[in-house]
């Protein structure tokens, strides 16, 4: 089996130049970026489609790294697309769809699709993210058979919580990426 392509889903407003997954994205030689027509303004099944083409345009399996409401949108499509050649996920603060902080703006989210994922992944949370609990992601990580880290205090672990390159997440990234997760596995 090939290396997977890393592919980066970001979150409403896209990721900018000192987030973590732009940091991490230019580490990754040969890496992909989801690009999304309205990144202000997202609609689920523009966005679903252009994950779509995203992964079907690598050739060999993927990896994807989402952050926020990239998260929501890789569950939607896991849902429709049963992993369509994805070997596992890093989903790093996942919004809760019906929490008060969740944006409006954000168009067919708010029914969120939880069932367990056709492939590895974990599920990053920090002890104070304004769009989602630590408990909101604890039940997100069983419903999805996902392994749940919690990193302490981080905010919604994005630029503005200035982690810069996120050592922190690429130890787990790696750590995902190297053990040996990226096989299909069994629920519990």
């Amino acid at each position: 089996m090939s290396d997977p392509t890393v592919v980066f889903v970001a979150g409403i407003g896209n990721s900018d130049a000192h987030h973590w997954q732009r940091l991490w994205h230019a580490r990754l030689p040969g890496s992909v970026w989801v690009e999304h027509r309205s990144w202000a303004d997202p609609v689920r099944d523009e966005w679903v489609g252009d994950l779509e083409e995203t992964v079907h345009g690598i050739d060999g399996p993927a990896f994807l790294v989402a952050h926020s409401l990239g998260c929501t949108l890789v569950l939607q499509w896991a849902a429709e697309h049963v992993g369509d050649g994805v070997v596992g996920a890093l989903l790093v603060a996942p919004p809760d769809v019906h929490g008060p902080a969740f944006p409006e703006r954000a168009v067919g989210f708010d029914r969120p699709v939880l069932s367990w994922l056709p492939f590895p992944s974990v599920v990053v949370v920090s002890d104070d993210d304004p769009y989602g609990t630590p408990a909101h992601a604890d039940e997100l990580a069983g419903r999805l058979g996902a392994e749940l880290v919690n990193v302490g205090s981080g905010g919604h672990l994005n630029a503005s919580s200035g982690l810069g390159d996120w050592p922190t997440g690429w130890a787990v990234l790696q750590r995902l990426r190297s053990a040996g997760r990226l096989r299909s596995r069994s629920p519990r």
